[in-house]
């Protein structure tokens, strides 16, 4: 399957913050949007000219889908299913890529970002309801248990992740330290998912 396979911090620096792609790396020195708080290329330190309405509509659009680490189709498919959705489209939108398998181990604490999360759920790390599931696609439900599997409990990331992640807690899910589980409590809300982005500017993009 096609991905993205350059540089991190090159896409932070592009949509002007910092996007967490990395984990611990994002909040240390390293940390290279820190060091070059410029767009990358041979203009970035220019002057930046004043956005027009598609490129604020743009910007935002590409911010998400680097957030959620998905490609255009991924995204695109996402986008055309809250659409169908009743409802907000942006609030449909958030809600579907919070659901993501992948994205609910990360908030979850048990990976220190979403691309670690999609490789643990890629390897067969998790159970679903006791059912090993390998898609980081995956729509969980409410009513849902997520947890480690018995022969992943000593993984030395998912403990290094869980120590670090104190207050990425949200109250649509549920988390179980000590049996290394967590449960999806309710469909998120809009002020339930922290992610920086105005949404009503992707729906207008997708709407021209």
């Amino acid at each position: 399957m096609a991905k993205y396979t350059g540089p991190s911090c090159r896409l932070c620096r592009r949509e002007g913050m910092k996007l967490f792609l990395k984990g611990e790396r994002c909040i240390s020195p390293a940390c290279a949007f820190e060091r070059k708080g410029f767009p990358p290329g041979q203009h970035g330190r220019s002057v930046q000219q004043k956005l027009s309405v598609y490129g604020l509509q743009l910007r935002e659009k590409q911010k998400l889908k680097r957030i959620y680490g998905l490609l255009e189709t991924q995204f695109r498919r996402y986008f055309e299913m809250a659409e169908r959705m009743p409802g907000n489209t942006g609030e449909n939108l958030l809600q579907l890529l919070e659901r993501r398998l992948d994205n609910v181990v990360y908030r979850l604490g048990f990976a220190p970002s979403r691309k670690a999360a999609r490789q643990l759920v890629s390897h067969g790390h998790f159970l679903v309801n006791e059912r090993k599931v390998d898609i980081p696609s995956y729509l969980v439900s409410p009513g849902d248990v997520i947890r480690v599997r018995d022969k992943s409990r000593d993984l030395a990331i998912v403990h290094a992740s869980l120590r670090r992640a104190r207050g990425r807690e949200l109250p649509w899910l549920q988390l179980d330290k000590s049996r290394l589980s967590g449960s999806v409590v309710e469909i998120p809300r809009r002020e339930d998912i922290p992610t920086r982005v105005q949404e009503r500017l992707v729906v207008e993009f997708f709407s021209r």
